[in-house]
């Protein structure tokens, strides 16, 4: 049966802002997810807006990286056609459903994104290799507001994670506490070795994105955009991580400028 050549090797999604962080940073800048991430941040959007908005950009990041860095193989379908034409098999580059892949949730925020990764790759991979890990944690801060630690208060891990890919989809990288905790978790608590970590994110400050990959070099991070609102002009105007000491995205409180405030409190209409 003739082969259509056009589906041996299917071309990977492209489009992300050039910067000079490092080949393992993807920050997804295009105007759909960038303008429901507007729609998101502003003063006026409250739930159910707020979890609806998360759910269409955590879809479409998952769209994104799954295409990227899951493995594929060549893989035939029989088609409801094929009981009329012989050629109605299609044949081409498919994702492998046979590959284990872990899902971390970061409560609070890091719940519904990690539910949308979760039942997201339940469709898309065998089952039987997909599992979803709890991490529960707070950011522990200062009298001065300052973010001094991570309160690691309990977590459920399913097991090892020996060859599976592991996301840990969590909405907002201010200082990089959290996700660095969560890394380090994964790498020197859980048994096995994993075959790649990748954390997503909505959005993502310099000073996050130096910590974790000066501590997780090998780490795969992916975000919608990057937020550097309190770096002086001469820095704005250069392309990202050219002046990267002097990049600035965190306020004296560690929130992220110009972001989106608190979304675990907004998420969870709890402000405590």
């Amino acid at each position: 049966m003739p082969f259509d050549v056009q589906y041996e090797s299917l071309p990977r999604p492209n489009g992300e802002l050039s910067h000079q962080y490092g080949n393992n940073v993807h920050i997804l800048s295009q105007p759909y997810p960038m303008s429901l991430l507007a729609r998101l941040c502003s003063q006026p959007c409250v739930q159910p807006e707020v979890n609806t908005l998360v759910q269409q950009l955590f879809s479409w990041l998952f769209g994104q990286i799954s295409s990227r860095e899951l493995v594929t193989h060549h893989n035939k379908t029989i088609t409801r056609m094929a009981s009329d034409h012989p050629e109605g098999v299609y044949e081409g580059e498919h994702i492998d459903v046979h590959q284990k892949a872990v899902v971390v949730d970061i409560a609070r925020a890091g719940i519904l994104p990690g539910g949308i990764f979760y039942d997201a790759l339940n469709v898309l991979l065998d089952p039987a290799q997909v599992r979803q890990d709890h991490v529960f944690m707070n950011r522990v801060t200062g009298d001065d507001g300052q973010v001094i630690g991570v309160d690691l208060s309990g977590s459920k891990i399913g097991g090892p994670i020996e060859d599976a890919i592991v996301f840990i989809p969590d909405p907002m990288a201010a200082t990089g506490a959290s996700t660095a905790e969560v890394l380090r978790l994964y790498q020197q608590e859980v048994e096995g070795t994993a075959k790649k970590l990748v954390v997503v994110h909505l959005i993502v400050t310099p000073e996050y994105v130096q910590r974790i990959t000066e501590s997780f070099p090998n780490v795969s991070i992916y975000a919608v955009r990057l937020d550097r609102g309190l770096s002086a002009p001469n820095v704005l105007a250069q392309e990202p991580g050219t002046d990267w000491g002097n990049e600035v995205g965190l306020n004296h409180q560690q929130y992220i400028v110009p972001g989106g405030g608190g979304f675990g409190e907004v998420m969870n209409n709890a402000w405590v």
